[in-house]
């Protein structure tokens, strides 16, 4: 059987556009400003703190970087640095077409809420507890991270994002994403993917989104 995948990165245009794009400046109810990145901006520790970004969630399955700038003192030299990372970094695996699990992009809607949402404790070993603004991710910034983010929006903001068609029509212009790109911008099954988790979240009868989490206090 043909990889479909492979069909639509042979199809897919190539053009250059930002490596981070702002989406909405003011995601509701939490008052942040939310980006879609590739690998480029994500890996741009210096963009990322010019946006005040301070949370990553990435998407990509087959893209990993390490945020570690200083390892642990207890790490073993010989293995993987481990330690603090310069951002809060979540990690949602999809695969860029075919092969997900129908709950994933599910999961990756309650993945973002929960990044937001989160509150860490006033420790030492809890430093990054700035609350910033908030990048999706995926390789190329186009495809994974776009269908999640028009869920998120369609979701948390659905006066002014009434489905996931009006969401991703935003994000497109957003991110300078062409007309004859939409078929792999995002990818079809994906998009699917982002509609059946919204119906999901209709039949589980999910409230609107809770208050954002004070400012006060442990973060």
């Amino acid at each position: 059987m043909t990889d479909l995948t492979e069909e639509y990165e042979k199809l897919a245009p190539d053009y250059e556009r930002p490596d981070i794009s702002l989406i909405e400046p003011d995601l509701a109810p939490y008052g942040v400003s939310l980006f879609i990145g590739g690998r480029e901006g994500t890996a741009n520790l210096a963009l990322l703190r010019d946006l005040g970004i301070t949370t990553v969630v990435n998407c990509a399955v087959n893209f990993d970087l390490n945020l570690v700038q200083e390892p642990d003192p207890a790490a073993d030299p010989d293995s993987l640095p481990w330690g603090h990372g310069a951002v809060r970094y979540y990690k949602l695996g999809l695969v860029d077409g075919a092969g997900n699990a129908d709950t994933m992009m599910l999961a990756g809607y309650f993945l973002v809420r929960g990044a937001l949402d989160q509150v860490l404790p006033n420790r030492p070993t809890y430093p990054m507890r700035e609350r910033g603004n908030l990048l999706v991710n995926c390789r190329g910034g186009r495809s994974r991270s776009v269908a999640l983010v028009a869920l998120v929006l369609h979701r948390t903001m659905p006066g002014k994002y009434p489905d996931i068609d009006a969401a991703l029509a935003h994000i497109r212009k957003a991110r300078d994403l062409r007309p004859d790109e939409w078929d792999t911008a995002p990818k079809p099954m994906l998009v699917d993917a982002a509609r059946k988790a919204s119906d999901w979240i209709d039949r589980m009868g999910a409230e609107e989104p809770p208050e954002a989490p004070s400012a006060s206090g442990a973060q």
